[in-house]
């Protein structure tokens, strides 16, 4: 019966409510600007860490490298989006 039961699944749900839970938190206390930031872009970048390994099942084909691989160039390519934007939109340089 155990290895019927999906613990992994479990955990991973469980741990997104904890992860929820903290980013409402930052909206329930007080806090300075940057520091809730921090904290939910911290907890965004877990939880969607979580969402892929536990939910999606990015780890368990035979081709997770591939897989692994396309997510690290599609992080780049959304850093290097937003940094750029804000570089040229903000920070006013052309």
């Amino acid at each position: 019966m155990k290895e019927l039961f999906p613990a992994k699944q479990v955990m991973g749900f469980v741990s997104s409510l904890v992860l929820t839970a903290v980013a409402l938190t930052v909206y329930f206390l007080d806090m300075s600007f940057e520091m809730g930031m921090t904290i939910l872009v911290i907890t965004a970048f877990i939880q969607a860490a979580l969402q892929l390994v536990f939910f999606m099942h990015a780890g368990e084909s035979k081709d997770k490298n591939t897989i692994y691989t396309t997510i690290y160039y599609a992080i780049a390519i959304a850093l290097v989006t937003v940094f750029g934007t804000l570089l040229t939109l903000i920070w006013g340089y052309m």
